[in-house]
């Protein structure tokens, strides 16, 4: 038997950067440099390790949607251990919104053919965590979200998902998708050997005519969400110093109680 694993992940702009937007109020991808998204990065190894823990031929696929750079993030899920890799790349996906990027994901993995998605809990720069949602709902299979450990056996899926009070175990027959927490396990760090037989790997590049979405569906023209303005955040003042000369215990509590910290 074989398990096609699919794995969406995202090309982010570097959070420790001068992040801007540009004049029509999205995210200035140009002014700082992108990676690929450190929450992507457990749903690799959480593929990587079903890959390993497997009696079945597993071939794992990484897919983007986004511009040219984004390859880059493709190419640091390869050289961590996934096989082959799909670039969904065309200027009109310029300012798709998440909704219209699940349709985008959607159709490219029916055109790849998956048993089972694997995305991460959320992006680092949109930080919605809708998207796995949305693509299982797109692919009419059963989503198993938010998985702090995952397995898959005997064509389901099973998965733990933590929550403040209590533990859940949750499965489903696939195909199905999930998302994984930062807490399923550290993700692996790209070995030489793997940064060099990564570079032999093949990656599809596709546009919006390969998966028969029209222009008018994605982009800015099609968002369901708007950004209506945008503001730089102010800079940071100087901090409130409080001298202790007897009453620095007292002054503190006060200064807390005023900013309603107590």
């Amino acid at each position: 038997m074989s398990l096609r694993i699919v794995v969406t992940v995202k090309y982010v702009p570097d959070a420790t950067g001068d992040r801007h937007f540009a004049d029509d109020l999205t995210v200035d991808r140009d002014d700082v440099d992108g990676l690929l998204s450190e929450l992507d990065e457990y749903a690799v190894e959480q593929a990587l390790q079903i890959s390993e823990n497997s009696d079945d031929d597993v071939e794992i696929t990484v897919l983007t949607v986004g511009p040219e750079d984004a390859k880059d993030a493709l190419r640091k899920a390869l050289s961590m251990g996934a096989d082959k890799a799909i670039h969904v790349e065309d200027d009109d996906l310029h300012g798709t919104d998440a909704i219209g990027t699940s349709l985008v994901l959607a159709k490219a993995i029916e055109k790849a053919g998956y048993d089972l998605v694997i995305s991460g809990m959320a992006s680092t720069d949109g930080t919605m965590g809708v998207v796995p949602a949305l693509l299982a709902e797109r692919l009419g299979v059963p989503q198993v979200t938010l998985l702090s450990e995952v397995s898959v056996e005997d064509g389901t899926v099973k998965g733990r998902r933590d929550g403040d009070a209590a533990s859940e175990q949750l499965e489903a027959s696939l195909p199905a998708v999930v998302s994984v927490t930062d807490q399923s396990g550290e993700a692996r760090y790209p070995s030489f050997k793997g940064i060099m037989a990564a570079k032999k790997k093949p990656v599809q590049s596709w546009d919006l005519s390969d998966l028969e979405i029209e222009a008018e569906e994605v982009g800015l023209e099609g968002a369901y969400t708007v950004v209506d303005t945008a503001a730089e955040r102010p800079a940071r003042t100087a901090g409130t110093i409080v001298k202790d000369e007897g009453e620095g215990g007292k002054q503190l509590a006060e200064y807390l109680a005023s900013q309603k910290f107590v």
